[in-house]
Formats: structure tokens, C-alpha cells, sequence
């Protein structure tokens, strides 16, 4: 199988970013990091999305673990004052 690219978990080693719509982008990319990190399978990873791209429980889910990134991420940044 083939496996997932290895990615820094913290790109650039950074939680720091300019804007709040960087903190935002910063934060889905630590949420898909934290997917990849845990299933470095790619054909497993592909195929459970399929399962859950239509299922809105899922969806939710995953939405939330983005907010709580967004939320580690603001905080980094001082809310952005």
C-alpha cells in the first residue's frame, strides 16, 4: 500500500499567522495532518471518504475538530489584538 507523504504536523513550526483567515487556513491544515498522521494508508484513507463525504454526522465531526484547531490557533495568535 501506499502510504501517506510524511507532512510537519506544524508547518513551518508556527502557529503564528497574519490574519484570522490565515489562522483559519492554518487550522484545516493541522486537522487533515492530524488525519494523515493517523492513517498513513492512502487507499484506506480514500476509500473511507467515500463513507463518510455524504454522512452529515461526519461532516460535523469533522467540522468540529477544525474549530478546535481554529481555537488553539487564535489563541497562539492573542486572538489577533
Amino acid at each position: 500500500m501506499t502510504q501517506v507523504p510524511q507532512e510537519s504536523l506544524v508547518p513551518n513550526n508556527t502557529l503564528i499567522t497574519a490574519t484570522p483567515e490565515e489562522g483559519r487556513a492554518l487550522a484545516i491544515t493541522l486537522a487533515r495532518h492530524c488525519v494523515h498522521a493517523m492513517q498513513r494508508e492512502l487507499e484506506v484513507l480514500k476509500n473511507g471518504r467515500a463513507q463518510y463525504a455524504h454522512d452529515p454526522y461526519g461532516l460535523i465531526a469533522a467540522s468540529h475538530v477544525v474549530a478546535v484547531e481554529f481555537a488553539t490557533v487564535a489563541a497562539a495568535n492573542n486572538y489577533w489584538r
